[in-house]
């Protein structure tokens, strides 16, 4: 499943609250949003692979997940869900009101938070009870009681810098495996598989099996993530560039490469994806 894919990541205007997590978390999650659906006619949201894993709250109502990114995963209904990175895209029902928060959380974040690495949640969505027990229930009705979005906000930061002191962080990880994720995101998922690996000095498939291991993805299906979801996010923004203008800034050989992506990643066009973010 996925960031932001099982949640609504609705146009920049929909209403969205955007909350910067404080600096000992951004290791581990990148970003926070509180968000508003109303309710609407039914439809099937497509949740799209990224780089991040999807941490999801529901203040109120449920994802409706209809089809994970593993399609030998059975549907289900979450208030509360964290998914593993994937290259497949997912279904979501959609027309239900909900309010929650999304957080995209780091591979590493999955250790640091949750206590399980993040190739263990592969192309899955797991019910947020299931890693943290009854914590999770606790958290998801102090954020519902909660009357404002700064201090839903400050309840999650202290909430996950609870987590992170209890656990243990990353310090189990492969150096070369971070080193590896690392060149991957400073290139924008645009440097060559056997030149990073290479640079690490492991085989191709020595570095695949242990980067796979622990984030869920293999170098190459991670390169072409990172480098999706960066796109995404440029037609995501206010400005909205062209296709020509994100494909070519984002390391795509053409347009017609990104609109590839889009039917394998997203499994709909590019002009759908965007059409789906832009509806009032």
């Amino acid at each position: 499943m996925v960031a932001p894919t099982a949640a609504p990541d609705a146009a920049p205007d929909a209403g969205l609250r955007r909350h910067r997590p404080t600096p000992a978390l951004r290791p581990w999650v990148s970003t926070c949003t509180g968000y508003r659906t109303e309710a609407g006619p039914p439809g099937v949201h497509h949740g799209v692979p990224g780089a991040h894993l999807p941490f999801l709250l529901c203040l109120d109502g449920v994802v409706a997940m209809l089809t994970s990114a593993d399609p030998a995963k059975p549907p289900g209904r979450y208030a509360a869900l964290v998914g593993g990175l994937h290259d497949r895209p997912a279904l979501i029902a959609q027309g239900e009101p909900q309010t929650g928060i999304q957080l995209r959380l780091t591979w590493r974040g999955a250790r640091a938070l949750l206590g399980v690495r993040a190739g263990d949640l592969a192309g899955d969505v797991v019910d947020l009870g299931a890693l943290l027990g009854s914590r999770a229930g606790r958290l998801l009705d102090r954020l519902a009681s909660t009357p404002t979005w700064p201090e839903r906000f400050a309840v999650l930061d202290a909430e996950l810098g609870a987590l992170a002191a209890r656990g243990r962080g990353d310090r189990e990880v492969r150096p070369e495996v971070g080193y590896a994720w690392h060149r991957l995101e400073e290139t924008g998922g645009n440097l060559r598989i056997a030149d990073l690996a290479a640079e690490v000095g492991w085989s191709r498939r020595h570095l695949a099996e242990h980067v796979r291991a622990e984030t869920g993805l293999a170098p190459k299906a991670a390169a072409r993530v990172i480098r999706f979801e960066r796109a995404c996010d440029r037609l995501r923004g206010a400005s909205r560039p062209s296709l020509a203008e994100v494909a070519a800034d984002g390391g795509y050989v053409d347009q017609a490469h990104l609109s590839r992506d889009f039917r394998d990643l997203a499994g709909q066009t590019a002009t759908a994806w965007i059409a789906e973010r832009t509806r009032p």
